[in-house]
């Protein structure tokens, strides 16, 4: 007997296609309506903890509405994932106690005053294989997390992470490198917003780490 682990599973209401080994605590939710059955997969090994709500809406609104998880990933408990605008989970993914990653989101500057009258903006998350995201942080519309990227408890990430980076705080910024990490893409040619002149603070502290062990 394990307690609090959920038990192992071979369905679970709203999900269309799980694999094999999955665990899935009862009290996760699925929230869907509309006539489509591949919105939402579970790859084998995967792994729900309790009050996880997987929120899918309207799955015929957008061709992007849907939530895909890859093997052995790990969703703790209260987790808040948003396929509204695309969620798309890499393999042995790590996703802390109460993370919320919000795919969609409302208009602000335009149409009426009363905002949930306003369309519906819709962005694909993206979280690559191996990454950790701590407890509390909020990914929103739009944000690549890099394969083994650190999303620090309590962030609030609006910006795309580089593989093997760290970001921390509210908004969240890159703090460094994972220590021993070797980037597979120079950091100049990652896929990111951040600024060049933090990309270059970062290389010239890896430097510097470097010539310290030597």
């Amino acid at each position: 007997m394990m307690l609090g682990i959920p038990d192992f599973t071979t369905s679970h209401a709203g999900v269309d296609q799980l694999g094999v080994g999955c665990r899935i605590d009862r009290s996760v939710s699925v929230m869907r309506f509309g006539d489509r059955a591949d919105v939402l997969w579970l790859a084998d090994g995967v792994s729900l903890y309790a009050n996880t709500r997987l929120v899918l809406g309207d799955v015929v609104a957008d061709p992007s509405v849907g939530i895909r998880i890859g093997a052995r990933t790990i969703v703790n408990v209260g987790g808040y994932l948003s396929g509204e605008g695309g969620l798309e989970i890499g393999e042995d993914v790590l996703i802390g106690p109460h993370v919320k990653l919000l795919s969609a989101g409302h208009v602000i500057d335009e149409g009426e005053v009363v905002i949930a009258r306003n369309r519906i903006t819709r962005r694909r998350i993206v979280v690559e294989d191996g990454a950790w995201i701590g407890a509390g942080a909020i990914v929103l519309e739009g944000v690549t997390i890099g394969r083994g990227a650190v999303v620090a408890a309590g962030a609030l990430v609006r910006q795309d992470v580089p593989a093997g980076m760290v970001a921390a705080g509210m908004p969240a910024r890159l703090i460094r490198a994972r220590r021993g990490h070797a980037l597979e893409t120079p950091l100049e040619q990652q896929p990111t917003s951040w600024s060049a002149k933090l990309v270059s603070v970062v290389k010239t502290l890896l430097s510097s780490a470097g010539k310290g062990t030597s």
